[in-house]
């Protein structure tokens, strides 16, 4: 079946990274109106989400990000198939950075560093980074269950130098890179809700505490990578800009969770923003009733 699905459809992923933006642009359009005026995709968890996370907001003013975002999303996964196609150059065109001198002084000092950012803007295109460090660029990633997209997958963003590597095995190949001496750059999205279970953090997070992912600042601390957030902003359709700011120069000596929550902040800071931009139909908060009393006075 897995296979089936793949060969099905595969070619349409061919046909929309071979054309051009103005074509893939209308599309995205025709798209929006059918998940959101038609399905109505996800239009409760996003509005549920608006509500908890700006409640001070009028109706109208929620329902305006709440448009703007599933226009974002619709243009930002046709972008996303629209990689398969894109040249080196153009990637390059199209994701620019304002100080990449950061990541260039960090590296001839031979430090590594760990790209930390939320479901924000656009994180695909953050891969043609690589194209602009000496490091050897891994990509922290969930694993697709079907075999042949996982594959793909690997394949568009290994043109970009980077390597994927899944949640499970990061750590010990991250550890083993360190040991040999190897110069690099990781970069992981860090603003999932985790299992309840498998929660080790609670912390404020817009107002509300929720459980939060510290695998990033765990692999940061344990192998001396120092955490970098990267603002990802939309300056239009198609163009997008990143900024780096270090979180921490001395990882190891930070005390446990501050680098998850200078990561938040910075998060909170990118969403008051734009908060169109965001990824709103995740249910961030979905744990917000289930906090432990040792977190419950955050």
């Amino acid at each position: 079946m897995q296979l089936i699905v793949y060969i099905l459809v595969y070619p349409l992923l061919c046909l929309v990274s071979r054309l051009p933006f103005k074509i893939i642009y209308f599309i995205s359009d025709g798209v929006y109106v059918l998940l959101y005026h038609v399905i109505g995709y996800r239009k409760k968890v996003v509005r549920s989400n608006l509500a908890l996370v700006f409640p001070e907001k009028l109706d109208e003013e929620r329902l305006q990000i709440e448009k703007k975002f599933f226009r974002h999303m619709c243009d930002m996964f046709l972008e996303m198939m629209k990689t398969m196609g894109m040249s080196k150059e153009e990637i390059q065109k199209r994701f620019t950075v304002t100080n990449i001198e950061i990541l260039h002084d960090l590296e001839d000092k031979g430090i590594n560093t760990m790209l930390m950012l939320p479901h924000y803007a656009s994180w695909e295109w953050v891969l043609s980074l690589n194209l602009q460090i000496k490091s050897k660029g891994y990509g922290i990633y969930q694993k697709i269950q079907n075999k042949y997209f996982d594959k793909m997958i690997r394949g568009i963003r290994g043109k970009y130098n980077t390597t994927l590597i899944s949640t499970r095995e990061s750590r010990k190949i991250l550890h083993a890179a360190k040991e040999s001496n190897e110069l690099l750059m990781v970069g992981i999205i860090s603003d999932q809700s985790p299992m309840v279970s498998r929660a080790k953090y609670w912390t404020d997070f817009m107002g509300i505490v929720v459980p939060v992912h510290v695998g990033g600042e765990e692999i940061c601390k344990a192998n001396d990578i120092v955490p970098v957030y990267l603002k990802v902003q939309k300056k239009k359709r198609g163009f997008y800009e990143g900024t780096f700011k270090i979180l921490s120069e001395n990882p190891t000596n930070v005390p446990d969770y501050k680098i998850t929550d200078a990561f938040l902040r910075e998060t909170e800071k990118s969403i008051q923003e734009a908060p169109e931009y965001y990824f709103w139909t995740h249910k961030r908060w979905k744990h917000k009733d289930k906090v432990p009393k040792e977190f419950q006075n955050q």
